[in-house]
């Protein structure tokens, strides 16, 4: 949502709006984890109504959380209450990809153009020297794509084709290969080329593929027109702070083919920890495909890199950690793992358009993974 759009709802809107004022923090179990829980108070502040966090080590698990999952009530957020995770989809299609690579069906590096002929073609795009390792990797040229999104249909959904056309768009960024550009575009991409070897939609195909045999009971991959998320939920909003005060608008039903392959999952703190720990941990992937997941490629930012939809972290207690952030309306998240079972997942209900407290949620990850060092 544009921010005049959002200003524009709010001054005629006010009678709907809930208003909500800062709540107590919480923390499971009665151990005291402070220095987290410091860094979560730091991002509930400057985030949404709330922020919870799951983590631990390779044997036990905490919760904390501060603020509310819903506002004007005292709720906080618990692990496996539902959220939409966005962009933490990527790394649930990538395992999908390299699942359907360790079966044969293509390589990494295969050019589009063979496996899916005519779709990323004009404007600039040659699709004989794109392949399927450049999309997974950011490293196609093709650029962050715009929103919003002009092609929906009647009932309000989109088509991985309109999508990627819409994507397409926008003229090369560099030359396949030659630099870092995130992109929701690529995995849109990457859903069609899931869909035409798999025969199924991309929902189906991620979840009975990757989401199923995890037994990640509380984790789905919605098809389009599904826009509610299931109970237990984090309820998610859009909103404003005005001084110590916050106004939201209800933000949980949303339309998930806005960005499909590219962040339509909902899952949980849980869930997601588990996820990665099991993909981290060398239990989704053979050696072979886990060893090409970690190949990465320096995004610009300093201490992050970039494999095959998934980032690794350098954490200021040495070593690194492996997952990936998303943002949708209602949800910032990110999710973070280390080789040692260590794990920290994070949500808070809100994704602003100005001011996304990106520093704020690693600060959080960081403290409690470093925490949970033995």
């Amino acid at each position: 949502m544009k921010l005049q759009t959002l200003r524009l709802s709010l001054a005629l809107g006010l009678a709907s709006a809930l208003l909500a004022f800062p709540t107590a923090a919480h923390a499971q179990p009665a151990e005291d984890h402070a220095p987290t829980l410091a860094a979560l108070k730091a991002l509930q502040a400057n985030a949404g109504p709330g922020a919870g966090v799951h983590a631990g080590d390779g044997s036990t698990s905490w919760t904390l959380s501060t603020g509310t999952g819903t506002v004007n009530q005292n709720r906080p957020i618990q692990p496996d209450e539902r959220f939409r995770a966005g962009s933490q989809t990527k790394t649930f299609v990538a395992v999908a990809v390299l699942k359907l690579v360790e079966q044969g069906a293509f390589s990494l590096d295969e050019p589009i153009g063979g496996l899916l002929p005519g779709v990323v073609t004009g404007n600039g795009y040659d699709d004989t020297a794109i392949t399927v390792r450049h999309l997974l990797q950011h490293t196609s040229g093709i650029p962050t794509n715009g929103l919003p999104l002009p092609q929906a249909g009647p009932d309000g959904t989109y088509t991985l084709a309109a999508l990627v056309k819409d994507g397409l768009r926008f003229a090369p960024a560099a030359a396949p290969g030659a630099a870092f550009h995130y992109s929701n575009t690529n995995y849109e991409i990457l859903g069609l080329l899931i869909e035409k070897v798999t025969g199924l939609p991309v929902y189906e195909a991620v979840t009975t593929g990757v989401i199923g045999p995890l037994g990640l009971t509380r984790t789905s991959f919605p098809a389009a027109g599904d826009r509610a998320v299931p109970e237990p939920a984090v309820h998610g909003y859009r909103g404003a702070r005005i001084g110590g005060f916050y106004f939201w608008l209800d933000g949980t039903v949303y339309e998930p083919s806005n960005f499909y392959a590219s962040g339509a999952v909902i899952s949980t703190l849980k869930d997601l920890t588990a996820f990665y720990r099991a993909l981290i941990g060398g239990e989704v992937l053979t050696p072979a495909s886990l060893a090409e997941l970690e190949r990465t490629v320096q995004p610009g930012a300093p201490g992050v890199e970039y494999g095959l939809g998934i980032t690794a972290y350098a954490l200021s207690c040495g070593g690194k950690a492996w997952g990936h952030n998303g943002a949708v309306p209602g949800y910032f998240t990110q999710t973070l793992v280390t080789k040692d079972g260590r794990h920290a997942s994070v949500v808070t209900n809100a994704h602003l358009v100005t001011n996304v407290p990106s520093a704020q949620m690693m600060k959080v990850l960081d403290t409690a993974l470093c925490e949970s060092r033995g």
